[in-house]
């Protein structure tokens, strides 16, 4: 335990990543992505189907798009880009993207949105301490998310995938979207903390001089993480308090 507190001891901000490290949020991506390529792949008439390994082989932690990209790729298909805002009844990446994401959000409206009970406990005795804290989410739905689980007054600063895509920052595993939200904060790198679940998030707050990479293992598997770059690697946040 005392190593535990010593991961985040002397730090001044705290970066969080949002599905998975504070609402289990990342189980309703990763149904929302099984409905959206089985029915895909079904219509297609492609001979493998998808594979629950394949949501953190080619898209956890990753931008929306990036997934259906990478996806794809991983099954030899290619699909034309399609504008921002295609349609989600259309064959394209953005239209997959987008089609996933209708699908995502009807999930989260009709059964809302409950945050790890540890998690809560972590950021409230993370900002009586007076550490600052942001969300850097790939999520195009991180507002909404934070505020159905009633998280949404602890976080001024929101980094997610509307804002990088604005700003035009790439997606993890690239560091810039963490670089970012510790400018907002008015933090250096080297005085936050990146806390994740995704082996694509890790390994962006493990490409910068951040002061700790903490990792939350939801199913991406401890050792994994490890390799990947986290610095230690926890259950529940609660066990770094």
């Amino acid at each position: 335990m005392t190593d535990h507190r010593n991961a985040w001891t002397g730090a001044k901000a705290l970066l969080f990543d949002l599905d998975g490290v504070l609402t289990p949020t990342a189980v309703v991506h990763e149904q929302a992505w099984k409905e959206l390529f089985d029915g895909y792949l079904a219509d297609a008439g492609h001979p493998q189907g998808y594979r629950e390994s394949d949501y953190f082989d080619h898209i956890d932690g990753k931008p929306r798009f990036d997934g259906v990209r990478d996806f794809l790729a991983s099954r030899a298909i290619t699909l034309p880009e399609g504008p921002v805002n295609d349609h989600p009844d259309h064959e394209t990446v953005q239209g997959l993207g987008n089609r996933k994401n209708a699908i995502f959000s009807g999930i989260v409206d009709s059964r809302g949105v409950e945050p790890y009970p540890g998690s809560v406990k972590f950021i409230n005795a993370a900002v009586e301490l007076g550490l600052k804290v942001a969300v850097v989410s790939s999520s195009r739905n991180a507002p909404a998310v934070l505020r159905a689980a009633g998280l949404d007054h602890h976080f001024e600063v929101v980094v997610d995938g509307q804002v990088a895509a604005a700003v035009g920052l790439p997606g993890k595993p690239d560091p810039a979207t963490y670089v970012y939200g510790a400018g907002l904060l008015g933090v250096p790198v080297e005085e936050c903390v990146v806390v994740e679940d995704a082996v694509s998030g890790v390994q962006a707050g493990a490409a910068a001089d951040f002061f700790a990479v903490i990792g939350v293992d939801r199913g991406a598997g401890r050792q994994t993480l490890l390799e990947a770059g986290a610095t230690l690697v926890v259950e529940d946040l609660s066990d770094l308090l």
